[in-house]
């Protein structure tokens, strides 16, 4: 079987893993801004994102993946604002589904020195310019939608 097929095959009767991220947003001079990091591997722009972590509530672990990833702290939402899907390549090679639940987090404070300041870029953007730099196409439309209902304010 071609590996494409057993990839679609494995995707389809494998369960995607859930992950916990931070949609980190600001009020800036033209309007809402959020902030994108670059991943690691593909230099992707994307918002923070990790695995659950033990003894933690998934907001939680939002909440510390920004301030690893991106250097920020503020006050996060107890709910998921979203969902979206992507596909991780592990280090073995082997392709993964994972389904962060996106939580929002009001920045307050930015640092320029955090754990992952040396491995990643970060930048903000206005909503609707991240909703046409991301990639998944669920992320993509949850920055739309915002975009269009802060533009309604």
């Amino acid at each position: 079987m071609p590996l494409e097929m057993l990839n679609n095959v494995l995707e389809f009767i494998r369960p995607a893993f859930v992950q916990a991220a931070a949609l980190c947003l600001r009020d800036g001079p033209k309007g809402q801004e959020v902030l994108l990091v670059k991943t690691l591997q593909r230099e992707n722009w994307i918002t923070p994102k990790g695995w659950p972590m033990r003894n933690k509530p998934l907001c939680q672990a939002a909440a510390i993946e920004a301030w690893e990833e991106a250097g920020v702290k503020g006050a996060i939402s107890a709910e998921p604002v979203g969902a979206f899907t992507y596909t991780k390549i592990k280090k073995s090679g082997l392709p993964v589904q994972c389904r962060p639940l996106v939580f929002r987090l009001d920045v307050s404070e930015l640092r320029d020195t955090y754990p992952e300041s040396n491995k990643r870029t970060r930048q903000w953007f206005s909503l609707s310019e991240a909703a046409e730099v991301v990639k998944p196409p669920e992320l993509k439309a949850l920055l739309q939608r915002l975009a269009e209902q802060s533009n309604q304010t």
